[in-house]
């Protein structure tokens, strides 16, 4: 590739990642899908609807990723979370205070910003603050706390911290075929159990289902394959072309709003 095409097919990644986001806020828009809500109806309920629509959305998009990966399509070695450092303190610590946070601002970041969306100002004061805790806990003061405390519990590993990974080492099997199969088991159990709803079964709930995980493979596909590069023109080093990260990404919430925060504050320093 010349480096006078590069422009063009960064504008395609764009362009696809601004189409599947839509599509995303869309469906949760139409269908109620939202993570918190899920949870706050089979607790507080007994409904179980939104929490096999959350199922089924992990499950395709497990599947879906599976896929992927097992074609060549993407690199699942190169995704954003492929390594071999498994920080499960601040997994837990940081998932512990989002699931508050969650609770507190009457949803998850991509229930707030379809709000925000609709109109809702309470979504809107909310977003800008989460956007600067986000940057805050990225770069700022409660970084140096995160790093100089949870992040330093961790586990090094010999292989990759996923489940095909761990896999594939233990029997010594193929990772692409090892990890196939284990987005069919893990996917297709998770896909069975909401399917298996004798409600479950409407116009609505599949849409939310299917569609949410559709996005999510979509997205991994603009990433990891519409804008996956061998080789840079002009650096020949491999690239993935408008990710933040410089790896291949799925669907992001938080970050992108602490990083649009900046680009907000920041654009005549650029």
């Amino acid at each position: 590739m010349s480096p006078t095409e590069l422009t063009p097919l960064t504008h395609q990644v764009l362009w696809a990642a601004f189409l599947v986001a839509m599509a995303f806020g869309a469906i949760v828009q139409r269908t109620g899908f939202c993570t918190m809500g899920a949870v706050s109806d089979a607790v507080h309920v007994g409904d179980w609807t939104r929490l096999r629509q959350w199922a089924l959305a992990a499950g395709v998009a497990m599947l879906g990723f599976g896929v992927l990966a097992w074609s060549g399509a993407i690199p699942a070695g190169k995704v954003l979370y492929a390594s071999n450092r498994l920080i499960w303190l601040s997994a837990l610590v940081g998932g512990a205070i989002f699931g508050f946070g969650m609770v507190l601002a009457s949803g998850c970041v991509s229930k707030t910003l379809v709000r925000v969306g609709g109109g809702n100002l309470k979504s809107l004061v909310v977003t800008i603050v989460l956007g600067v805790a986000a940057f805050a806990t990225l770069k700022g003061l409660t970084a140096v706390w995160r790093t100089a405390t949870v992040d330093r519990v961790a586990a090094d590993l010999a292989t990759s911290a996923s489940v095909p990974g761990w896999a594939a080492a233990a029997l010594g099997t193929n990772p692409a075929w090892t990890g196939l199969a284990a987005a069919l088991v893990l996917g297709g159990a998770l896909v069975g159990w909401a399917l298996s709803g004798r409600d479950f079964l409407q116009g609505r709930n599949l849409l939310a289902g299917v569609g949410i995980g559709a996005a999510v493979t979509a997205m991994w596909w603009v990433s990891g394959h519409l804008g996956h590069l061998a080789e840079h023109p002009q650096t020949l080093e491999e690239v993935f072309l408008a990710t933040n990260s410089g790896r291949a990404e799925a669907l992001s919430f938080v970050s992108p709003v602490a990083y649009t925060l900046d680009w907000l504050m920041f654009y005549s320093d650029r």
